[in-house]
């Protein structure tokens, strides 16, 4: 038997018992078994979320408003890193769910040896790249005088830590794919949490100011690496370190770059996405429309990173069922999903739309930009109640390892239509337009993904015909 075959049947050794945990992603009830998975994720992105609050607020009170400035320098920087990070990780807890639901044991642990060497080879890689161009890469994306001297501070003393954020988010996907979203979840709040302790002192108690500030992360984030490590070298758990799993594998690796690639595309497109955004802004507006926008985004960004942790709860049960063709358990979990995604995006789309001036009043007193972002909530989400299903749809797709569907989903709401309409409306609608963009694209998106998803349900259909369906 080839490589290629034993990273994608399930002929491969098998593991020597069934664990419970994993059983469970086969006989357990649909709706516990999302709620059990969804909970934890949802948990640890909005604690993430929270420290990336507090973190800018320690920063710019602890070394002012440049320092805020120059941490706004280095998203792109981030943005990528990120990209890079999410490709590894998104792609080998897929690749596992599918591999574990096939009985494929071996091939499971292939992928989990390869995300950590891939891991490690690409951080090294573009760390050492940042390392060399760090300045003019600073500058190029916008850095003064005044604040790249606070963006250098921070991105000198946090690259080596990017490893280590990498290490602990890309094995994090893969520890809930085998079936502990629960600790998935530890691992997010253990580094979200030191990090909260430490910046005070780092930053307030030595005076240390946006250095402290990188100094902290670094060891929270060292700390979540370590915890991640540890679960994957415990022979307790079903899916462990070993010799022989590191080496690169053409299958391996292929699988996993492949479907990672969709949201690593996203994070990408992300940076070049909010350049075109905000020059729009820039000449048929004002700053108060830039600031809007960032008002609408953080709002909107918000409400997505619940249905994101839903669709992480999904992953694992979606994957293994596949892998394990019951595709009756497969179909129930994604209306399920689908569900769920679109009472919470609806419920936002309605608070956002009946009370956009309170909203905004959470950001600002400024009664210019309270009025601003209240036109831009009425005309663009007036379709976001329709993002929560190409959500899901996207990560149905990578789930059962469909990467090229999930890379069309992924960019079609953002890039395909989104990039188009923001250079073909506004000539025609000024500021309204920027604005309409969004509405237009989510429309067209949620087209683009319902067809793509009636088709590969029908080739399920067709399949599950061909097999003994287990009992939903």
């Amino acid at each position: 038997m080839t490589d290629k075959n034993k990273e994608t049947t399930g002929g491969a050794a098998q593991a020597p018992s069934v664990n419970p945990r994993l059983q469970a992603l086969a006989t357990g009830k649909i709706g516990r078994l999302l709620w059990n998975y969804s909970l934890p994720a949802v948990t640890g992105m909005l604690v993430m979320s929270l420290y990336n609050v507090v973190d800018r607020i320690f920063i710019g009170q602890g070394a002012g408003p440049e320092a805020i400035a120059g941490l706004a320098i280095t998203f792109p920087v981030m943005n990528i890193a990120t990209a890079l990070g999410v490709l590894i990780g998104a792609g080998a807890s897929a690749r596992v769910s599918i591999l574990l639901g096939a009985d494929n044991h071996e091939g499971a642990e292939r992928v989990l040896g390869n995300a950590l060497t891939l891991t490690l080879l690409i951080g090294a890689i573009y760390i050492g790249i940042f390392a060399a161009i760090l300045d003019p890469m600073l500058i190029a994306f916008g850095a003064s005088e005044a604040t790249l001297p606070y963006a250098h501070d921070l991105m000198a003393y946090l690259l080596p830590g990017l490893l280590l954020t990498n290490v602990a988010f890309s094995l994090n996907n893969v520890m809930r794919a085998s079936g502990y979203p629960v600790r998935a979840m530890v691992t997010m709040m253990i580094g979200a949490g030191i990090n909260v302790v430490l910046d005070p002192i780092f930053i307030f108690g030595l005076d240390m100011g946006i250095k402290g500030a990188a100094i902290a992360t670094d060891i929270a984030m060292a700390c979540s690496a370590v915890f991640v490590l540890r679960h994957f070298f415990d022979k307790r758990t079903p899916l462990r370190f070993r010799r022989g799993i590191y080496g690169l594998r053409l299958a391996a690796v292929t699988g996993i770059v492949s479907i990672g690639a969709a949201p690593s595309l996203v994070n990408f497109a992300g940076s070049a996405i909010n350049v075109i955004i905000n020059r729009a802004l820039v000449v048929y507006g004002s700053d108060l429309a830039v600031a809007a926008a960032g008002i609408f985004t953080t709002y909107t960004s918000l409400i997505c990173m619940v249905v994101v942790g839903i669709c992480q709860g999904m992953q694992p049960i979606v994957g293994y069922n596949y892998g394990s063709r019951r595709f009756g358990r497969l179909r129930h979990t994604l209306w399920l999903t689908v569900g769920c995604a679109t009472v919470i995006v609806t419920a936002g789309t309605a608070v956002g739309l009946l009370f956009p001036r309170l909203i905004a009043r959470a950001f600002t007193t400024d009664e210019g930009l309270i009025e601003t972002t209240a036109r831009a909530f009425s005309i663009a989400m007036l379709a976001f109640w329709q993002v929560g299903f190409q959500i899901v749809a996207t990560n149905f797709f990578q789930s059962i390892g469909f990467a090229g569907k999930s890379i069309i989903l992924s960019l079609s709401r953002q890039v395909i239509f989104l990039i188009p309409l923001l250079y073909m409306l506004p000539p025609l609608m000024k500021l309204d337009g920027v604005w309409a963009a969004f509405p237009i694209s989510d429309v067209l998106a949620t087209v683009v993904s319902a067809l793509l998803l009636w088709w590969q349900l029908r080739i399920i259909r067709r399949m599950a015909a061909e097999e003994v369906m287990a009992p939903i």
